[in-house]
């Protein structure tokens, strides 16, 4: 990793806007792939939508201190490194920082070069780790999952935890994550793969129809039962059931089910005497089961019972970083249906993608580069081509939201960034001078950090 920086991602976090931008200067000189947070809970929203292989964080913040989000990496983020950074140095905060988790310890002032040893110092000691991570455990791919960001990543951990035990899943989730594929992986990477696995949506059964269908009825059972049939679960007997929609199981049909749980044994209807089955269950849920819970349309002994353990879905507004992947994962599988080459996705189209917040999820996503597919015959998907809904929506979405001054304040920092904190082009390119640059930035708390000559 640190022959080649340029791959290398770097969180840095300081409440302080002068030292963000001497560190964002000094590490993208180096190379590296830089982000930057004044704040613990702006620091995690971007943890959570990239992969981070470095966090650089002050200790003393407002709120929430360096060591809080020392912590929360350690917890969520094993294989991302931290080097901690601070005002106040002493013996004890650096082995409180240490022992919390961090690498390494910098006391300010600082200067570039002992930045830089500690960070490739850190960073060669996260290779070393990811290496013996490699080693003993290796990346497992489960078909149809598509996905690098740190929020993935976690899911396929826990996948591959999952297919080594034959217990009880809960899969939560919004519509349109993928529910239904992390259980056909955890089904097919594990030691039932070769028996069946049988989906069923409870929502789209009738009530009256839900317990025939899934336990099988006997001939005469009732008014039309002709003869005797079996249920979904005598046919995934020896492999795996996928009970989608659980939340909207009545309740008498969840006290079937729980016994189903505790006896491993199904009664088909009109039938007195119990059948055993060899089934693993999956369920899975949009809902939130405790509410349902304390609204007393769920039972709390069946919610223990499935939630042995859980797969919590991310949905795609937490995931962006996945879009142009996922995308291009999409394009491939339907070109390939429809016999033309895949085209290419524009950047504006990417960045019109990775605003959309997306409420159908990756179904949704999916769905947009079937019907994209259809409507057009180019090489190359630009913008032009995108729902004017989505278009529109992107072009809006920030003014909606914010007065005129952090309008002008973004638009400022994100000139700065562009020409890589140098104020004197910043300013050229904004129409004003160098002095109202400075006070536009003093007021609104912006970078101010120090003068560089003029190029």
């Amino acid at each position: 990793m640190t022959e080649t920086p340029g791959r290398t991602r770097v969180l840095i976090v300081d409440d302080s806007r002068d030292t963000l931008e001497m560190l964002q200067r000094n590490l993208a000189r180096e190379g590296f792939q830089v982000f930057a947070a004044t704040n613990v809970p702006d620091a995690i929203s971007l943890l959570e939508g990239q992969p981070v292989d470095l966090v650089i964080t002050d200790l003393k913040m407002p709120k929430i201190s360096g060591l809080d989000l020392v912590r929360h990496v350690r917890d969520n983020f094993r294989l991302t490194e931290i080097v901690m950074i601070t005002g106040y140095p002493s013996v004890e905060g650096a082995v409180q920082a240490v022992r919390t988790g961090a690498e390494d310890y910098l006391a300010k002032p600082f200067t570039t070069e002992e930045l830089l040893a500690t960070v490739k110092g850190a960073l060669a000691k996260l290779q070393r780790r990811r290496d013996a991570a490699g080693t003993e455990s290796p990346p497992v791919h489960f078909p149809g999952l598509c996905g690098e960001s740190p929020a993935m990543l976690r899911v396929y951990e826990s996948l591959a935890r999952a297919a080594k035990t034959a217990a009880t899943i809960l899969i939560t989730g919004e519509s349109g994550t993928g529910k239904e594929l992390v259980a056909r992986a955890i089904h097919y990477s594990g030691a039932r793969a070769a028996a069946p696995f049988v989906p069923v949506n409870c929502g789209s059964i009738p009530e009256e129809l839900l317990e025939s269908e899934l336990f099988g009825f006997i001939k005469g059972a009732f008014t039309g039962a002709v003869e005797s049939r079996a249920g979904f679960f005598q046919t995934a007997d020896g492999g795996t059931i996928f009970l989608d929609e659980i939340g909207e199981m009545t309740l008498s049909m969840q006290v079937k089910l729980l016994r189903v749980l505790q006896d491993k044994e199904i009664f088909m209807v009109g039938c007195r005497k119990p059948r055993q089955v060899d089934v693993r269950i999956l369920a899975a849920t949009n809902k939130d089961l405790g509410s349902l819970i304390r609204k007393g349309t769920f039972r709390d002994d069946l919610y223990y019972r499935l939630n042995v353990l859980n797969i919590h879905l991310p949905p795609l507004r937490e995931r962006l970083s996945d879009i142009p992947l996922l995308a291009r994962h999409f394009l491939a599988r339907h070109s390939r249906e429809l016999g033309r080459q895949p085209p290419r996705l524009s950047d504006r189209t990417i960045e019109i993608l990775g605003r959309y917040e997306w409420p159908g999820n990756v179904r949704e996503l999916e769905n947009l580069i079937q019907r994209l597919l259809v409507m057009t015959d180019g090489q190359v998907i630009d913008a032009p081509d995108l729902p004017s809904f989505m278009r529109t929506l992107v072009q809006h979405q920030k003014d909606l939201h914010r007065t005129l001054a952090q309008v002008e304040q973004e638009h400022i920092l994100a000139v700065l960034d562009s020409v890589g904190g140098n104020k004197t082009h910043a300013a050229k390119i904004l129409g004003i001078d160098r002095k109202t640059l400075r006070e536009k930035l003093d007021r609104s708390g912006g970078r101010s950090g120090p003068e560089e000559p003029d190029t």
